[in-house]
């Protein structure tokens, strides 16, 4: 696998997302900038899932993949 260059603030949030799932309203705006470079490089993805069985709002939360 080759080596993918990150920002220091990309860095930041891929060690977050790798110790476990992050919730994208728990990120800084700084660190929400990164997300979508992070996207695209292929390193995390973005998922929605239901926080409660009340509610039918879907929160959407990133995980490594």
């Amino acid at each position: 696998m080759s080596q993918v260059k990150l920002s220091p603030a990309e860095q930041k949030v891929y060690d977050l997302i790798c110790q476990s799932d992050v919730m994208c309203r728990q990120l800084t705006p700084r660190e929400s900038g990164a997300v979508p470079g992070l996207v695209q490089k292929g390193l995390i993805e973005v998922y929605k899932k239901n926080v409660s069985p009340y509610r039918v709002r879907k929160i959407k939360f990133l995980r490594k993949k």
